[in-house]
């Protein structure tokens, strides 16, 4: 079943100089999907529409079907999406333990755990922590979430290389056993091939492949020409 669908959407910075040229995709629950790119291609602008962030210049954004333009970006932004930032956009007088409470009525602690938190620093102030302890506190908060698709801004760039594996499993495993949409922003073409599906942004068009089709793609053309 499709959950969102991105139909003939348009882009333009300031009205002139355009970034996404008509472009059309489909999403569905219990699948995680990359956007991939060179820098400046409209990889974060795509997710932000896709959020409710900001509207396209033309075309339409679809949530089951309806157009959030008319259902409303805060109601969507609110009842729809989780994301999980770049900047991390957590509260920073509260504690992870409270800053996952916000999103979810499960207990935070356990998945603050899953996500390689001790139960000490769970209960720290969030700005006692380091930057790959707050990249996951925002992911567990994504996670903690009811809502059925998680955004995510390049999730792993403040991690080292281990716990950007784990940390991309994670998010699979909720895509393919919690049954979520789970759409990533990433400059990394290892990260996008354990994707089921991969967006490939480039010069304001749309190529959609399949996991095994991107491997063989990635493969002949190595990483500069992707």
């Amino acid at each position: 079943m499709n959950i969102m669908e991105i139909q003939n959407v348009q882009y333009a910075y300031d009205g002139k100089k355009k970034v996404l040229k008509g472009i059309n995709a489909q999403m569905e629950l219990g699948k995680m999907y990359a956007i991939l790119g060179p820098s400046g291609c409209g990889k974060t602008t795509l997710l932000s529409l896709l959020g409710g962030l900001d509207s396209p210049s033309s075309g339409q954004i679809l949530y089951q079907g309806e157009d959030i333009a008319k259902t409303g970006l805060a109601n969507h932004r609110r009842s729809h999406v989780a994301f999980i930032f770049q900047s991390y956009n957590l509260i920073d007088y509260l504690t992870p333990m409270e800053n996952v409470a916000l999103t979810s009525k499960l207990p935070p602690l356990p998945i603050l755990k899953q996500l390689g938190l001790t139960a000490e620093e769970a209960k720290r102030n969030v700005l006692k922590l380091s930057g790959g302890q707050q990249q996951r506190v925002a992911i567990a908060r994504a996670l903690a979430s009811d809502a059925q698709v998680i955004l995510a801004d390049e999730p792993t760039g403040n991690l080292d290389e281990d716990t950007a594996v784990e940390i991309n499993t994670i998010l699979k495993g909720s895509a393919h056993k919690s049954g979520k949409c789970v759409v990533i922003v990433t400059h990394s073409n290892e990260l996008a091939k354990e994707a089921d599906v991969v967006f490939q942004l480039r010069k304001g068009e749309l190529q959609i492949f399949s996991a095994s089709n991107f491997e063989e793609t990635a493969g002949q053309k190595g990483p500069d020409m992707l």
